[in-house]
């Protein structure tokens, strides 16, 4: 338990270096005068932080998820095509007089 915890801190300590030698080295703008290409950068970089939070599905629950999906396109889909032959006779016979 130590150790993930010592390794955590020295992660942390890295990410803050790292972010003052970025600041370090940026020329100093006026505060809210970001460029096009910083706030695309910055779009880039929390997109990816994001990504990285998501906890993605193993194989089993994306097989399910899609067996399910499935099941119900089936189902739906036999359900209108029996509604569609219903109505198709009634159309027919009533308002065509066929």
């Amino acid at each position: 338990m130590g150790e993930i915890r010592h390794e955590r801190q020295q992660r942390r300590a890295e990410r803050r270096e790292q972010a003052e030698a970025r600041r370090a080295n940026r020329p100093q703008q006026p505060r809210g005068a970001a460029t096009p290409e910083d706030r695309h950068g910055n779009f880039v970089t929390q997109s990816l932080a994001e990504l990285k939070k998501v906890e993605w599905p193993n194989q089993n629950q994306v097989i399910q998820g899609t067996v399910v999906v499935l099941i119900a396109c089936i189902v739906v889909g036999a359900y209108l095509y029996v509604n569609d032959q219903v109505w198709k006779e009634v159309v027919q016979r009533v308002l065509l007089g066929q």
